[in-house]
């Protein structure tokens, strides 16, 4: 296999309030603080881990197929800004509670999806559209 070139993905979110996408992130959603660092003017960052990440690029009409399965109607914000983080969980039922009481707008309740999972869509801090979903294996 040859070595690929990209050693880290990191996905930077700017957020009006540190401390508030902090505890969301962090205490709610469970990721683990690699590092924090603070700089002149109030400047902070903190790099959360997650134990792996893909890269999906998905097409104008993938995105509107994607809302139309976990909301039932288009949702996504408008294309070319249109990002939306993905997490696999455990459990995406109490993982979207546990979310919603840390502060997220539901957007759509945990939905059985054609793909043998089951999402949920929420509104994060800063309006960054949240995806946590279930696998659910193999059928039968």
């Amino acid at each position: 296999m040859a070595e690929t070139p990209v050693l880290q993905l990191r996905l930077v979110v700017e957020t009006g309030d540190h401390e508030a996408a902090l505890a969301f992130y962090r205490d709610a959603l469970g990721l683990t603080e690699l590092e924090a660092y603070e700089g002149d003017d109030g400047a902070r960052v903190s790099i959360l881990s997650i134990p792996t990440a893909t890269l999906e690029l998905s097409n104008v009409a993938q995105v509107r197929m994607i809302d139309e399965v976990e909301v039932g109607r288009a949702v996504a914000h408008p294309f070319p800004l249109t990002i939306r983080v993905a997490f696999e969980v455990a459990d995406a039922a109490a993982t979207t509670d546990r979310l919603v009481a840390a502060g997220a707008e539901p957007v759509a309740p945990p939905t059985p999806t054609p793909w043998r999972s089951v999402n949920a869509r929420l509104e994060g801090p800063d309006g960054l559209q949240l995806t946590v979903f279930q696998e659910l294996g193999p059928a039968g």
